[in-house]
């Protein structure tokens, strides 16, 4: 059997954290998903559904450092239900997501640079001493590959 729920979607506030008296910690907070789709006089609705998620141990710890309201999250877990009783005694039951996998899909910024892709820049690019004599190379060494080629 599969329990396994994955969504995507952006946070309603930040992650609540709390450290329980064992030493454990856990984050609760909300994700809305949208789903959208056109009606039948063909005009574009949206429909958002929020879900509660927790989060234990590490994956709290990482919640707090890096989920913030509006954000955009990766989240992976299984779906869970519990019962608990409120003040006036009355049975309430509480369905949520207990994520095992959580990533932020919010670009970060690195030292004061935007540009969030992993790849680098020009800037990083070793200098290279003698380019005229490595560009030589490349060019002798491509086409001496290409006579090569059975095409």
């Amino acid at each position: 059997m599969i329990n396994k729920v994955t969504l995507i979607g952006n946070l309603g506030k930040d992650p609540e954290l709390r450290h329980l008296e064992s030493g454990a910690v856990v984050a609760k907070f909300s994700i809305a998903t949208n789903e959208n789709y056109k009606d039948k006089s063909g005009e574009w609705q949206t429909n958002t559904e929020w879900h509660d998620v927790v989060a234990w141990r590490y994956q709290a710890e990482y919640a707090e450092r890096h989920l913030k309201k509006g954000g955009l999250a990766f989240i992976e877990g299984k779906l869970t239900h519990r019962k608990w009783q409120d003040k006036d005694g009355n049975d309430r039951y509480t369905t949520e997501v207990l994520a095992n996998n959580i990533k932020t899909l919010e670009r970060r910024e690195s030292s004061g640079n935007n540009n969030a892709s992993n790849f680098p820049t020009a800037s990083d690019e070793p200098a290279m001493t003698n380019t005229s004599t490595t560009t030589q190379t490349t060019s002798t060494n491509i086409q001496s590959e290409d006579d090569d080629l059975p095409f």
